[in-house]
């Protein structure tokens, strides 16, 4: 069965799917000659084309949601647009001025939601930075990813996220007193980032901060709370593409896989899950979407391209790569 899926995705009309296959799939070297060629189709892909074109045209908000500059390098970044490119400096000048402004380098203590709120930087409540430190972790792991990071920026961003990172190993921007431990969506970002920083540079501290974030989805088999033992919540068991800063069982099994640690005996549970969810042709759907409509529009959740079908019953291309690359890193993938 998996080899026929294969084959299939290896004949798409996607660039960036066939790119996913042959290197997180198939473990093709990543620089070959070959697979440069291909991250060269990738650049000249509709898809990409549109994407740059619409964060270019609209100059949406660098965060708008989905068409800011944000958004799209993250999304240059999973369809492997090749590493170095000059042309997107503008974007990532932004994104990193963005999220390295000087109000993310103070901070004050608040006794209080209300008060926490009342200032520009970053708050410190019950002795927890509350920051949204997806953010952050997202643009490291994007510029990280597009070879666009230069060592004073990257310096900065890893700081930062290891300043603001909670006891538990996480991070979190819950403002309320009583939140003492980490959010898993404020927490896989930054671990993805660092990681991807980690295996660039080699940077111990930054691979330190990765094990101890992993931690927090690991405690909690990914899904299910420690507590109780209990679903966290049900759009965890749903598939989605692209998550944006959003989770599901597949985005916690991807950043396990990213990390090396998917084969850990507490993620059994979340690989059954995903297993079961496989359709009789192979592939998997994306079972619900967080973007709206594609529209040059700039509005709340518009996207500037789409991301393949919606339905439980019909196998959603993107989402089947990452299955697939889950499965191979886990020892599962079934010819």
């Amino acid at each position: 069965m998996a080899g026929t899926i294969v084959q299939e995705l290896l004949h798409s009309a996607e660039p960036s799917i066939r790119w996913m296959l042959r290197t997180r799939v198939l473990g093709e070297c990543p620089d070959s000659r070959s697979i440069r060629r291909l991250r060269e189709e990738i650049r000249r892909s509709p898809r990409v084309q549109a994407l740059l074109a619409g964060v270019r045209t609209a100059r949406p908000n660098t965060y708008a949601k989905w068409q800011g500059a944000h958004w799209v390098l993250a999304s240059l970044a999973e369809l492997g647009y090749p590493p170095g490119d000059p042309s997107l400096g503008p974007e990532c000048s932004e994104v990193l001025s963005t999220w390295l402004s000087a109000a993310f380098f103070q901070e004050f203590v608040a006794a209080s939601k209300a008060a926490a709120c009342r200032r520009t930087a970053v708050p410190v409540v019950d002795g927890r930075h509350r920051r949204c430190a997806s953010q952050q972790g997202g643009a490291l792991l994007s510029a990280t990813r597009l070879g666009l990071l230069d060592e004073a920026h990257a310096g900065a961003l890893v700081e930062r996220l290891v300043h603001w990172q909670w006891p538990d190993g996480g991070w979190n921007c819950d403002k309320r007193p009583q939140a003492h431990t980490s959010s898993i969506f404020e927490t896989v970002l930054p671990m993805r980032g660092l990681a991807a920083h980690a295996n660039a540079t080699d940077d111990l501290r930054a691979r330190r901060a990765v094990n101890r974030a992993a931690e927090v989805l690991l405690e909690r088999r990914l899904i299910f709370r420690r507590s109780t033992g209990e679903l966290i919540h049900p759009d965890f068991l749903l598939l989605h593409y692209p998550l944006y800063w959003h989770y599901d069982v597949l985005g916690g099994l991807k950043a396990m896989a990213e990390i090396g640690l998917v084969t850990d005996p507490r993620c059994e549970a979340a690989l059954d899950l995903l297993e079961s969810k496989r359709l009789a042709d192979g592939g998997w759907p994306a079972e619900r979407r967080y973007w709206r409509r594609v529209s040059a529009e700039v509005a709340l959740h518009n996207e500037h391209v789409e991301w393949g079908p919606v339905t439980k019953s019909r196998r959603n291309p993107w989402v089947t790569a990452d299955a697939l690359y889950v499965l191979r890193s886990a020892g599962r993938l079934t010819q």
